[in-house]
């Protein structure tokens, strides 16, 4: 599924509202409108978030229902893919699974002239410099898998919105940063539409699972549910509920 960008609270939800349907295996390519702040299922929200520079810059601040660290989200494209546990479409195994899912993204990013490499668990690099992360998590005999394919890179707008534990060194990790992170404009040289790293990414799907997506929309169920978890995501309980 692709469709228009969307705000953080619907983007998770409909996510969340997939994984819990589950009608058939499901690969989603979305955007975020406006920019967000995304933390881990199990992070503290203020400790790791400047609450009052993401109200100033009208940033949307949610919750996964993923683990891993913080992450900002602005020039890129995130993808998610649903699965049934039992489905044999990916590895059983975490760690090989996580594998099989990213081997797509690099298939799709091969695609746009970019050689990429899984490094275990979560993380894709191009040229040593971290291009693309995921998170995944397993729910109701359900796999979720989402993660960014980075198009460009504002370090500084980043860090203006995510807290570092010393202000001291905001200088050094933001230098630390520009050196391990990388993008799409940054390996090509030019700047890459949104509609070419789609199209590219859903042919690394299709080449790395031996299939062909069919262009689908979200089922009646699936457009409630999602309703129903966007109230969650947006509310002050889930997203301070650490």
């Amino acid at each position: 599924m692709v469709g228009k960008p969307m705000d953080a609270f619907t983007n998770m939800a409909i996510d969340k509202a997939v994984l819990f349907s589950r009608p058939k295996p499901t690969v989603r390519l979305y955007q975020w409108k406006p920019a967000a702040v995304s933390i881990g299922c199990f992070q503290g929200l203020e400790q790791e978030v400047d609450l009052n520079a993401c109200s100033k810059h009208g940033i949307d601040v949610v919750r996964r229902i993923t683990g891993g660290g913080a992450v900002f989200h602005d020039k890129e494209i995130t993808y998610s893919i649903v699965l049934d546990e039992e489905s044999g479409v990916v590895p059983s195994a975490l760690k090989e699974s996580y594998g099989k899912i990213c081997g797509a993204v690099i298939r799709g990013l091969a695609f746009l002239g970019v050689d990429a490499a899984y490094v275990p668990l979560n993380d894709l690099v191009a040229n040593g410099r971290k291009i693309s992360g995921c998170a995944q998590t397993r729910r109701e005999k359900g796999i979720l898998q989402h993660g960014t394919v980075l198009m460009q890179v504002d370090v500084e707008k980043m860090f203006s919105v995510l807290k570092v534990p010393d202000e001291k060194i905001r200088g050094k990790m933001i230098a630390s940063v520009k050196d391990r992170v990388t993008s799409l404009e940054r390996e090509l040289g030019r700047p890459v539409s949104a509609g070419k790293v789609m199209s590219a990414l859903k042919k690394g799907f299709e080449s790395e699972f031996g299939v062909k997506l069919v262009k689908g929309c979200l089922t009646s169920g699936e457009k409630a549910l999602a309703a129903e978890f966007r109230e969650d995501f947006a509310s002050r309980g889930w997203n301070r509920c650490r």
